[in-house]
C-alpha cells in the first residue's frame, strides 16, 4: 500500500540536546516520529481516494465498532476511530452493548455485520469483560472483515508474507517508520514484548523482505535475562510491554531509533482529567540519546487509527 505526502526532511522538527552517560558527555540530534503529521498525510490521501469512488458511483467504505460496556479509555479510542472516519469520508457505525450483555448475543450482532455486504470492516473494542472470550469474539468476524487483523487467518496469512489485514499498530508503526523513511535495511532491532496484538507481528514486519523491513529481530519479554544489555546492542526498540518508564537511557545506545507503543493512565492531581499518560519509555530520559522517538500521546496511537483506516479501504475496494 502506497503512502504518500512524505514531509520534507528540513521541516522535521529536531532538538538538540547534551546529556551523559557514565563518564561522557554527548551532543545528539534527536528528531520526532510525529505520528499525527504521518497520519494526517495519510488520511489526506485517503480522503481524495474515497471522494473519487463516491464520483464514479461506488459506495464509501464502512466501519463497524463494537464496544461494550463503558471503559473511560475504550470509549476514547472507540470515539477518535468514528471522528477519524467522518474526515476521511467513511461512513461508520457504532454499535453499543451493556457490560453484562450475553457472549451468544454478540456473537449474533457479528454474524449479521459478517453476512451485510454494506459493512467492510468490523471492530471489536477490546478489552471485553471478563466472562467473554476475546478469542471466541475475534474468531467470529470473518476474516474477509477482520480489519483489526486478529483473526489466526490473517495471522497465518501474514507469517507467509501473503496479502492480509495486518494488526493496526504494528502497521501504523511500519507506516511511520516508512513516512519518514528510517533506514531498516539489516539492523538489529529488539522488540520488548510477545503480544499477539503487537509484539509478534511487528516482529514478524520488521523481519520481512520488504521496504521497511529486513532487520535482524530479537523479541525480549518478562522471562528474558539482560534485556538492559540486549536493548543496548539495538538499532531500533520497539517497546510494548504496557509498563511505564521502563526502557530507560541505560538501555539506548546513541543514535538508536526508539518506537514508544504503550500509554498508560497514571494518577495525576494537577491534571483535570485526574491522570496523565506515560509511555513504556522514559522520555525526558532517552529522547536525548535518540536520533528517532515517538512522542507519547502523539506517536504510535494516531498511526493505529490511521493503519486502521487503510485496512478498512482495502477492505472495501477489494469488493467494489
Amino acid at each position: 500500500m502506497k503512502v504518500t505526502g512524505m514531509l520534507v526532511r528540513n521541516k522535521i522538527k529536531r532538538n538538540h540536546r547534551f546529556g551523559t552517560h557514565g563518564n561522557a558527555s554527548y551532543l545528539c540530534t534527536m528528531q520526532i516520529l510525529d505520528g499525527k503529521k504521518a497520519a494526517q498525510a495519510i488520511k489526506d490521501d485517503l480522503k481524495i481516494d474515497v471522494a473519487q469512488m463516491v464520483i464514479e458511483g461506488k459506495k464509501a467504505p464502512h466501519l463497524v465498532a463494537i464496544l461494550v460496556g463503558n471503559n473511560g479509555a475504550s470509549e476514547t479510542y472507540v470515539a477518535s476511530k468514528v471522528k477519524a472516519c467522518e474526515e476521511v469520508g467513511f461512513k461508520s457505525t457504532l454499535i453499543r452493548f451493556e457490560e453484562t450483555v450475553y457472549k451468544i448475543r454478540l456473537l449474533e450482532e457479528i454474524e449479521k455485520l459478517n453476512n451485510d455486504p454494506d459493512v467492510d470492516g468490523i471492530l471489536v473494542q477490546l478489552p471485553l469483560p471478563k466472562h467473554i472470550s476475546n478469542e471466541d469474539v475475534i474468531n467470529a468476524i470473518h476474516p474477509d472483515k477482520d480489519v483489526d487483523g486478529f483473526h489466526p487467518v490473517n495471522a497465518g496469512k501474514m507469517m507467509q508474507g501473503l496479502p492480509a489485514f495486518v494488526p493496526a499498530t504494528p502497521f501504523g508503526i511500519m507506516l511511520l517508520l516508512k513516512h519518514y523513511k528510517i533506514e531498516t535495511n539489516g539492523k538489529h532491532a529488539v522488540v520488548i514484548g510477545r503480544s499477539n496484538i503487537v509484539g509478534r507481528p511487528v516482529s514478524i514486519l520488521l523481519s520481512s523482505n520488504s521496504n521497511p523491513g529486513n532487520c535482524t529481530v530479537t523479541i525480549c519479554h518478562s522471562h528474558t535475562q539482560n534485556l538492559k544489555e540486549i536493548c543496548f546492542e539495538a538499532d531500533i526498540i520497539v517497546a510494548a510491554l504496557g509498563k511505564p518508564e521502563t526502557v530507560t537511557a541505560d538501555m539506548v545506545k546513541d543514535g538508536a531509533v526508539v518506537i514508544d507503543v504503550g500509554i498508560t493512565r497514571v494518577p495525576d492531581a494537577t491534571k483535570k482529567s485526574g491522570f496523565r499518560l506515560k509511555g513504556d519509555v522514559h522520555y525526558e530520559m532517552v529522547a536525548p540519546k535518540c536520533s528517532w522517538i515517538t512522542p507519547v500521546p502523539g506517536g504510535v496511537g494516531p498511526m493505529t487509527i490511521a493503519a486502521l483506516l487503510k485496512n478498512t479501504f482495502y477492505s472495501c475496494t477489494t469488493k467494489n
